[in-house]
């Protein structure tokens, strides 16, 4: 046996310790009978991959399932496209249409019932990263309603949340505050899965729509599993695991003037900007003496983007604790510092954010306008981040509650 051969097996080994739903499904010829009889959408994304590596719509065609229709979500059924960028309909290299879910006006995220009319089942297949504004987890929620209205059935094959099942950071979204980068009230690491998102939003709205979720096989109180083994980019910007594991803050740098890292090879890790002087960040944070992490002063120029080809001065998050990494936490005191330091060159976002004109995009991350309030107010950093990073009192029920009705729906 040759030594590339080992590598190849051994790594196969490795993928193999999570089963997604995909690959369920996939191994149960009685499941795939039961579940996608009749004429079958896929809603998927590049990450959309079972066990090998092998792309659902592949894998299905493979498995006999004919696709009828495939649907992608923001950046592209292909993930080409960055964010907030208009994607348009096309076809998949077997012939097969492809509709966009994301275009110009809101009401673009949502199946059109003309494409759902030639469906009897959708079937969502969607790796998400944990946070309530990475937005697959309301294109899937828009899609079942759509599908309610048509009476298509929905199989969600569910995935592992990368930054576990346990942990709770962020408000919950307040009224008069939801977008696309927070459609219901969840906090902004919700350590649900897709498939519990989608069981929570049908039993809170009375959705009139027959649901399945096809789990996944995970230890979902750890972050034990491999992801370096098996990871696929969802999104540009969503390069390896330690990006989904800031995510949750490093996303908030998107309602500043803060380069978030999009034209570096480590988005959301870096940031920064013409007007920062990194070593004095660098020491601000480390004097916060904040959980599982080092900021490292750096200076660093975008490829594109925010300052882009411009020389910014900044820091870069190494987590140095996954567990006790608190993102939230991190990173709105980095942002409160970043504006305490600069106060004449720091701002916040202004301008259009995901179809909202009237509020601005830090709340809306947020979730309300308190914490962006208080930065500008020059309250105390620490005790912004932690108001701003945790759940009010009751809050952590809706874990609870939407764990247990995803299990009672899963197969």
């Amino acid at each position: 046996m040759t030594a590339a051969y080992d590598g190849q097996t051994a790594a196969c080994r490795m993928l193999a310790r999570v089963r997604t739903g995909l690959d369920r499904i996939l191994d149960d010829a009685a499941l795939r009978a039961e579940l996608l009889a009749g004429r079958v959408g896929l809603l998927a994304h590049p990450a959309s991959v079972a066990s090998k590596l092998g792309h659902a719509s592949r894998a299905l065609a493979a498995a006999g399932e004919r696709l009828q229709l495939i649907f992608g979500p923001e950046h592209g059924y292909g993930g080409e496209a960055q964010d907030m960028i208009g994607v348009v309909d096309a076809r998949d290299t077997d012939g097969t249409p492809v509709r966009s879910l994301y275009g110009a006006r809101f009401d673009d995220l949502s199946p059109k019932q003309a494409d759902l009319s030639s469906l009897d089942v959708l079937v969502i297949d969607l790796q998400d990263v944990g946070a309530r504004y990475y937005t697959f987890v309301w294109t899937a929620v828009l899609a079942m309603r759509a599908c309610a209205k048509a009476k298509v059935r929905v199989v969600v094959l569910d995935r592992p949340n990368p930054l576990g099942g346990v942990e709770l950071e962020g408000r919950v979204l307040s009224p008069g505050f939801r977008s696309f980068v927070g459609l219901e009230p969840a906090p902004i690491r919700h350590a649900m899965t897709l498939g519990e998102i989608c069981a929570w939003r049908r039993e809170e709205e009375g959705l009139d729509v027959e649901l399945a979720i096809v789990r996944c096989e995970w230890d979902r109180r750890s972050l034990a599993f491999d992801w370096e083994d098996r990871w696929v980019l969802p999104s540009p910007n969503m390069p390896t695991p330690t990006t989904a594991l800031v995510y949750p803050g490093g996303c908030l740098l998107e309602g500043t003037n803060l380069s978030d890292g999009r034209g570096t090879t480590r988005p959301f890790e870096l940031t920064g900007a013409p007007f920062v002087d990194g070593l004095r960040l660098a020491h601000a944070l480390a004097a916060l003496d904040l959980p599982g992490c080092v900021a490292r002063p750096l200076t660093f120029s975008p490829t594109f983007h925010k300052h882009g080809k411009t020389l910014c001065g900044g820091v870069q998050i190494h987590v140095t604790h996954r567990t006790a990494f608190r993102p939230v936490l991190t990173y709105v005191a980095l942002i409160a510092l970043a504006h305490h330091l600069s106060p004449n060159d720091f701002q916040f976002r202004t301008e259009r954010y995901e179809f909202v004109d009237d509020i601005p995009a830090f709340d809306l991350l947020t979730g309300d306008s308190e914490a962006r309030l208080r930065i500008i107010a020059g309250d105390d950093p620490m005790e912004i981040a932690t108001a701003a990073s945790r759940l009010r009192r009751g809050e952590e029920e809706l874990l609870a509650r939407s764990v247990d009705l995803g299990m009672r729906l899963s197969r």
